[in-house]
Protein backbone atom coordinates (compact mmCIF):
# COMPACT_ATOMS: atom_id res chain seq x y z
CA UNK A 1 0.00 0.00 0.00
CA UNK A 2 1.12 3.52 -0.77
CA UNK A 3 0.47 5.93 2.09
CA UNK A 4 0.64 9.70 1.80
CA UNK A 5 1.13 11.27 5.23
CA UNK A 6 0.75 15.04 5.52
CA UNK A 7 2.08 17.17 8.36
CA UNK A 8 -0.21 20.14 7.73
CA UNK A 9 0.86 23.71 8.30
CA UNK A 10 -0.98 26.98 7.70
CA UNK A 11 1.26 28.00 4.81
CA UNK A 12 3.43 24.93 4.04
CA UNK A 13 2.98 21.22 4.59
CA UNK A 14 5.40 18.30 4.54
CA UNK A 15 4.32 15.18 2.63
CA UNK A 16 5.79 11.74 3.26
CA UNK A 17 5.26 9.12 0.56
CA UNK A 18 5.55 5.74 2.27
CA UNK A 19 5.56 2.26 0.71
CA UNK A 20 4.36 -0.31 3.24
CA UNK A 21 6.03 -3.46 1.78
CA UNK A 22 9.55 -1.99 1.86
CA UNK A 23 9.20 0.95 4.27
CA UNK A 24 10.81 3.13 1.61
CA UNK A 25 9.86 6.77 1.98
CA UNK A 26 10.59 10.19 0.60
CA UNK A 27 9.55 13.73 1.48
CA UNK A 28 8.20 16.73 -0.34
CA UNK A 29 7.23 20.22 0.84
CA UNK A 30 4.15 21.81 -0.71
CA UNK A 31 2.14 24.95 -0.10
CA UNK A 32 -1.03 24.34 1.88
CA UNK A 33 -3.44 25.30 -0.88
CA UNK A 34 -6.21 23.29 -2.49
CA UNK A 35 -4.49 23.53 -5.88
CA UNK A 36 -1.10 22.17 -4.77
CA UNK A 37 -2.62 19.43 -2.62
CA UNK A 38 -4.83 18.32 -5.50
CA UNK A 39 -1.78 18.22 -7.77
CA UNK A 40 0.06 16.14 -5.16
CA UNK A 41 -2.82 13.64 -4.93
CA UNK A 42 -3.02 13.40 -8.72
CA UNK A 43 0.71 12.86 -9.10
CA UNK A 44 1.23 10.34 -6.28
CA UNK A 45 -2.09 8.45 -6.47
CA UNK A 46 -1.94 7.20 -2.85
CA UNK A 47 -4.23 4.48 -1.57
CA UNK A 48 -4.46 6.11 1.86
CA UNK A 49 -3.96 9.67 3.10
CA UNK A 50 -3.11 10.36 6.73
CA UNK A 51 -3.41 13.80 8.38
CA UNK A 52 -3.57 15.20 11.89
CA UNK A 53 -6.76 16.73 13.20
CA UNK A 54 -6.40 20.51 13.11
CA UNK A 55 -8.22 23.65 11.97
CA UNK A 56 -7.66 22.96 8.28
CA UNK A 57 -8.18 19.21 8.46
CA UNK A 58 -11.80 19.59 7.35
CA UNK A 59 -11.28 20.99 3.86
CA UNK A 60 -8.18 18.85 3.31
CA UNK A 61 -10.22 15.78 4.22
CA UNK A 62 -12.92 16.88 1.78
CA UNK A 63 -10.32 16.97 -1.03
CA UNK A 64 -9.25 13.42 -0.22
CA UNK A 65 -12.78 12.06 0.10
CA UNK A 66 -13.79 13.64 -3.21
CA UNK A 67 -11.25 11.31 -4.88
CA UNK A 68 -12.52 8.21 -3.02
CA UNK A 69 -9.18 7.80 -1.25
CA UNK A 70 -9.08 6.19 2.19
CA UNK A 71 -8.63 8.88 4.86
CA UNK A 72 -7.24 8.56 8.38
CA UNK A 73 -7.26 11.52 10.75
CA UNK A 74 -4.81 11.18 13.64
CA UNK A 75 -5.49 12.33 17.18
CA UNK A 76 -2.29 14.12 18.30
CA UNK A 77 -3.47 14.37 21.92
CA UNK A 78 -3.52 10.58 22.34
CA UNK A 79 -0.75 9.08 24.48
CA UNK A 80 0.45 6.90 21.60
CA UNK A 81 1.17 9.97 19.50
CA UNK A 82 2.94 12.16 22.05
CA UNK A 83 6.65 12.74 21.63
CA UNK A 84 8.51 11.85 24.82
CA UNK A 85 12.23 12.07 25.59
CA UNK A 86 13.24 12.79 22.01
CA UNK A 87 16.23 14.86 20.96
CA UNK A 88 14.78 15.88 17.63
CA UNK A 89 11.28 16.63 16.35
CA UNK A 90 10.72 18.06 12.88
CA UNK A 91 7.87 18.26 10.39
CA UNK A 92 9.46 15.38 8.48
CA UNK A 93 9.61 13.31 11.66
CA UNK A 94 5.90 14.02 12.24
CA UNK A 95 4.95 13.01 8.70
CA UNK A 96 7.02 9.82 8.86
CA UNK A 97 5.56 8.88 12.22
CA UNK A 98 2.04 9.34 10.83
CA UNK A 99 2.84 7.00 7.96
CA UNK A 100 4.55 4.37 10.13
CA UNK A 101 1.78 4.21 12.74
CA UNK A 102 -0.84 4.02 9.99
CA UNK A 103 1.06 1.18 8.27
CA UNK A 104 1.16 -0.77 11.55
CA UNK A 105 -2.55 -0.08 12.23
CA UNK A 106 -1.56 1.63 15.49
CA UNK A 107 -2.54 5.20 14.62
CA UNK A 108 -4.97 6.77 17.14
CA UNK A 109 -7.66 8.31 14.94
CA UNK A 110 -10.62 10.65 15.32
CA UNK A 111 -13.89 10.95 13.44
CA UNK A 112 -14.03 13.70 10.82
CA UNK A 113 -17.66 14.59 10.01
CA UNK A 114 -18.91 15.90 6.69
CA UNK A 115 -18.74 19.61 5.90
CA UNK A 116 -22.41 20.30 6.75
CA UNK A 117 -22.02 18.79 10.23
CA UNK A 118 -18.73 20.64 10.82
CA UNK A 119 -20.44 23.92 9.97
CA UNK A 120 -23.26 23.11 12.39
CA UNK A 121 -20.78 22.25 15.13
CA UNK A 122 -18.93 25.51 14.50
CA UNK A 123 -22.11 27.56 14.82
CA UNK A 124 -22.98 25.80 18.10
CA UNK A 125 -19.45 26.49 19.38
CA UNK A 126 -19.75 30.13 18.25
CA UNK A 127 -22.90 30.49 20.34
CA UNK A 128 -20.98 29.17 23.34
CA UNK A 129 -18.25 31.75 22.67
CA UNK A 130 -20.85 34.54 22.56
CA UNK A 131 -22.31 33.36 25.88
CA UNK A 132 -18.83 33.43 27.45
CA UNK A 133 -18.20 36.89 26.00
CA UNK A 134 -21.46 38.20 27.44
CA UNK A 135 -20.64 36.67 30.83
CA UNK A 136 -17.24 38.40 30.79
CA UNK A 137 -18.94 41.72 30.08
CA UNK A 138 -21.38 41.17 32.96
CA UNK A 139 -18.51 40.39 35.32
CA UNK A 140 -16.62 43.50 34.27
CA UNK A 141 -19.68 45.70 34.79
CA UNK A 142 -20.06 44.29 38.28
CA UNK A 143 -16.38 44.99 38.99
CA UNK A 144 -16.84 48.63 37.86
CA UNK A 145 -19.80 49.02 40.22
CA UNK A 146 -17.88 47.36 43.07
CA UNK A 147 -15.01 49.82 42.64
CA UNK A 148 -17.46 52.67 43.07
CA UNK A 149 -19.14 51.11 46.10
CA UNK A 150 -22.43 50.53 44.29
CA UNK A 151 -24.32 47.38 45.24
CA UNK A 152 -26.15 45.52 42.52
CA UNK A 153 -28.74 42.69 42.53
CA UNK A 154 -27.26 39.23 42.20
CA UNK A 155 -27.96 36.63 39.55
CA UNK A 156 -30.58 37.31 36.88
CA UNK A 157 -32.15 40.17 38.81
CA UNK A 158 -29.11 42.26 37.99
CA UNK A 159 -29.82 41.95 34.26
CA UNK A 160 -33.57 42.49 34.09
CA UNK A 161 -34.96 45.29 31.93
CA UNK A 162 -35.40 47.43 35.05
CA UNK A 163 -31.82 46.81 36.22
CA UNK A 164 -30.39 47.55 32.74
CA UNK A 165 -32.36 50.80 32.60
CA UNK A 166 -30.79 51.83 35.92
CA UNK A 167 -27.32 50.99 34.56
CA UNK A 168 -27.90 53.14 31.48
CA UNK A 169 -28.85 56.06 33.69
CA UNK A 170 -25.50 55.75 35.44
CA UNK A 171 -23.54 55.48 32.19
CA UNK A 172 -22.29 58.43 30.14
CA UNK A 173 -20.64 58.65 26.71
CA UNK A 174 -16.87 58.87 26.95
CA UNK A 175 -16.75 62.44 25.59
CA UNK A 176 -18.97 63.64 28.44
CA UNK A 177 -17.05 62.22 31.41
CA UNK A 178 -14.35 63.98 33.42
CA UNK A 179 -11.55 62.75 35.66
CA UNK A 180 -13.86 61.96 38.58
CA UNK A 181 -16.45 60.07 36.52
CA UNK A 182 -14.40 58.04 34.06
CA UNK A 183 -16.06 54.90 35.36
CA UNK A 184 -19.34 56.10 33.82
CA UNK A 185 -17.71 56.16 30.39
CA UNK A 186 -16.32 52.67 30.96
CA UNK A 187 -19.79 51.50 31.95
CA UNK A 188 -21.24 53.11 28.82
CA UNK A 189 -18.84 51.22 26.55
CA UNK A 190 -19.44 47.93 28.32
CA UNK A 191 -23.20 48.33 27.94
CA UNK A 192 -22.72 48.96 24.23
CA UNK A 193 -20.75 45.72 23.99
CA UNK A 194 -23.39 43.91 26.05
CA UNK A 195 -26.14 45.03 23.66
CA UNK A 196 -24.10 44.11 20.56
CA UNK A 197 -23.26 40.63 21.84
CA UNK A 198 -26.89 40.14 22.86
CA UNK A 199 -28.07 40.94 19.35
CA UNK A 200 -25.53 38.57 17.79
CA UNK A 201 -26.49 35.84 20.25
CA UNK A 202 -30.15 36.29 19.39
CA UNK A 203 -29.48 35.96 15.65
CA UNK A 204 -27.36 32.84 16.13
CA UNK A 205 -29.99 31.21 18.34
CA UNK A 206 -32.71 31.97 15.80
CA UNK A 207 -30.70 30.15 13.16
CA UNK A 208 -29.93 27.22 15.45
CA UNK A 209 -33.60 26.95 16.41
CA UNK A 210 -34.58 26.83 12.73
CA UNK A 211 -32.00 24.11 12.06
CA UNK A 212 -33.27 22.14 15.03
CA UNK A 213 -36.90 22.34 13.97
CA UNK A 214 -35.95 21.02 10.54
CA UNK A 215 -34.00 18.04 11.95
CA UNK A 216 -36.01 15.00 12.99
CA UNK A 217 -33.21 13.81 15.29
CA UNK A 218 -33.29 17.03 17.32
CA UNK A 219 -37.08 16.87 17.56
CA UNK A 220 -36.79 13.27 18.73
CA UNK A 221 -34.42 14.13 21.59
CA UNK A 222 -36.59 17.02 22.67
CA UNK A 223 -39.32 14.54 23.62
CA UNK A 224 -37.21 13.82 26.73
CA UNK A 225 -38.57 15.84 29.68
CA UNK A 226 -35.97 18.46 30.61
CA UNK A 227 -34.00 18.32 27.34
CA UNK A 228 -34.12 21.62 25.44
CA UNK A 229 -32.93 22.73 22.01
CA UNK A 230 -29.33 23.46 23.02
CA UNK A 231 -28.55 20.00 24.39
CA UNK A 232 -30.52 18.22 21.66
CA UNK A 233 -28.67 19.98 18.83
CA UNK A 234 -25.30 19.49 20.52
CA UNK A 235 -25.89 15.76 20.93
CA UNK A 236 -26.98 15.32 17.32
CA UNK A 237 -24.07 17.36 15.95
CA UNK A 238 -21.40 15.66 18.08
CA UNK A 239 -22.67 12.08 17.81
CA UNK A 240 -23.56 12.57 14.12
CA UNK A 241 -23.68 8.91 13.06
CA UNK A 242 -24.86 6.87 16.08
CA UNK A 243 -23.90 3.60 14.39
CA UNK A 244 -20.19 4.39 14.67
CA UNK A 245 -20.47 3.45 18.37
CA UNK A 246 -20.85 -0.20 19.26
CA UNK A 247 -22.38 0.31 22.71
CA UNK A 248 -23.23 2.90 25.33
CA UNK A 249 -19.85 2.62 27.04
CA UNK A 250 -18.11 3.78 23.86
CA UNK A 251 -20.37 6.83 23.69
CA UNK A 252 -19.68 7.70 27.34
CA UNK A 253 -15.93 7.33 26.73
CA UNK A 254 -16.18 9.58 23.67
CA UNK A 255 -17.70 12.38 25.77
CA UNK A 256 -15.38 11.77 28.75
CA UNK A 257 -18.01 10.56 31.20
CA UNK A 258 -16.28 7.32 32.19
CA UNK A 259 -13.88 7.02 35.15
CA UNK A 260 -10.12 6.83 34.81
CA UNK A 261 -8.74 3.36 35.44
CA UNK A 262 -5.40 2.10 36.69
CA UNK A 263 -5.08 -1.67 36.71
CA UNK A 264 -1.97 -3.69 37.51
CA UNK A 265 -2.04 -7.23 38.83
CA UNK A 266 -4.54 -7.47 41.66
CA UNK A 267 -4.82 -3.71 41.85
CA UNK A 268 -7.70 -2.07 40.00
CA UNK A 269 -8.45 1.57 40.84
CA UNK A 270 -11.07 3.86 39.35
CA UNK A 271 -10.80 7.61 39.70
CA UNK A 272 -12.62 10.66 38.43
CA UNK A 273 -14.06 10.91 34.94
CA UNK A 274 -11.49 11.16 32.15
CA UNK A 275 -12.73 14.55 30.95
CA UNK A 276 -11.84 13.57 27.38
CA UNK A 277 -13.86 14.56 24.36
CA UNK A 278 -16.19 17.51 23.95
CA UNK A 279 -16.08 19.75 27.03
CA UNK A 280 -19.14 21.88 26.29
CA UNK A 281 -21.34 18.86 25.54
CA UNK A 282 -20.26 17.26 28.81
CA UNK A 283 -21.03 20.51 30.68
CA UNK A 284 -24.45 20.74 29.01
CA UNK A 285 -25.28 17.17 30.00
CA UNK A 286 -24.43 17.86 33.64
CA UNK A 287 -26.33 21.16 33.64
CA UNK A 288 -29.43 19.59 32.12
CA UNK A 289 -29.17 16.71 34.59
CA UNK A 290 -29.31 19.13 37.52
CA UNK A 291 -32.35 20.87 36.02
CA UNK A 292 -33.96 17.56 35.08
CA UNK A 293 -34.16 16.48 38.71
CA UNK A 294 -37.18 18.78 38.99
CA UNK A 295 -39.26 17.59 36.04
CA UNK A 296 -37.95 14.18 34.99
CA UNK A 297 -38.79 11.42 37.45
CA UNK A 298 -36.33 9.01 35.82
CA UNK A 299 -33.40 11.41 36.35
CA UNK A 300 -34.45 12.03 39.93
CA UNK A 301 -34.71 8.29 40.61
CA UNK A 302 -31.23 7.58 39.18
CA UNK A 303 -29.77 10.49 41.15
CA UNK A 304 -31.20 9.35 44.48
CA UNK A 305 -30.26 5.73 43.90
CA UNK A 306 -26.62 6.56 43.15
CA UNK A 307 -26.40 9.17 45.91
CA UNK A 308 -27.69 6.70 48.47
CA UNK A 309 -28.64 9.47 50.87
CA UNK A 310 -25.04 10.70 51.16
CA UNK A 311 -24.46 14.42 50.67
CA UNK A 312 -20.84 13.73 49.71
CA UNK A 313 -21.95 11.74 46.64
CA UNK A 314 -23.98 14.50 44.97
CA UNK A 315 -21.42 15.13 42.22
CA UNK A 316 -20.92 11.42 41.65
CA UNK A 317 -24.67 10.97 41.34
CA UNK A 318 -25.19 13.84 38.90
CA UNK A 319 -22.39 12.58 36.66
CA UNK A 320 -24.09 9.18 36.70
CA UNK A 321 -27.34 10.83 35.61
CA UNK A 322 -25.52 12.69 32.81
CA UNK A 323 -23.89 9.48 31.61
CA UNK A 324 -27.15 7.54 31.55
CA UNK A 325 -28.91 10.44 29.83
CA UNK A 326 -26.21 10.48 27.14
CA UNK A 327 -26.56 6.74 26.54
CA UNK A 328 -30.35 6.97 26.33
CA UNK A 329 -30.08 9.81 23.81
CA UNK A 330 -27.62 7.77 21.73
CA UNK A 331 -29.97 4.76 21.81
CA UNK A 332 -32.89 6.95 20.69
CA UNK A 333 -30.85 8.27 17.75
CA UNK A 334 -29.64 4.79 16.82
CA UNK A 335 -33.09 3.18 17.00
CA UNK A 336 -34.97 6.26 15.73
CA UNK A 337 -37.30 6.13 18.73
CA UNK A 338 -38.86 8.90 20.80
CA UNK A 339 -38.53 9.05 24.58
CA UNK A 340 -40.12 6.26 26.54
CA UNK A 341 -39.87 6.39 30.34
CA UNK A 342 -38.38 3.32 32.05
CA UNK A 343 -40.71 0.40 32.67
CA UNK A 344 -43.63 -0.80 30.61
CA UNK A 345 -43.10 0.21 27.01
CA UNK A 346 -39.46 1.12 27.73
CA UNK A 347 -38.53 -2.37 28.89
CA UNK A 348 -37.50 -3.31 25.38
CA UNK A 349 -34.78 -0.66 25.40
CA UNK A 350 -33.22 -1.87 28.64
CA UNK A 351 -30.45 -3.77 26.87
CA UNK A 352 -28.66 -0.73 25.47
CA UNK A 353 -29.12 1.24 28.69
CA UNK A 354 -27.31 -1.43 30.68
CA UNK A 355 -24.25 -1.10 28.46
Amino acid sequence: MKILALDLGKSKSVACMYETPTADHRFETVRTTALELEELLTREEPQRVVIEVCTIAGWVGDLVRARDIELEVANPTHDAWRWKNVKRKTDRDDALKLAQLSAMAQLPTVYLPQRKVRQWRSLIAYRQALVRRRTAIKNHIRSVLDREGLSWPASRAGWSDKALLSLRRLARPMEEVTGGSLWRGELFEELRQYDAVGRSLGEVELKLNALGRADARVRRLRTIPGVGPRLAEALVAVIDDPHRFGNGKQVACYVGLTPKQYQSGAQDRHGRITGAGNHWLRSLLVEVSWLGLRNNSWMAEVYERVRGGSSSRKKVAIVAVARRLLIRCWAMLRDEQVWRPPGGAAAASGQELAA
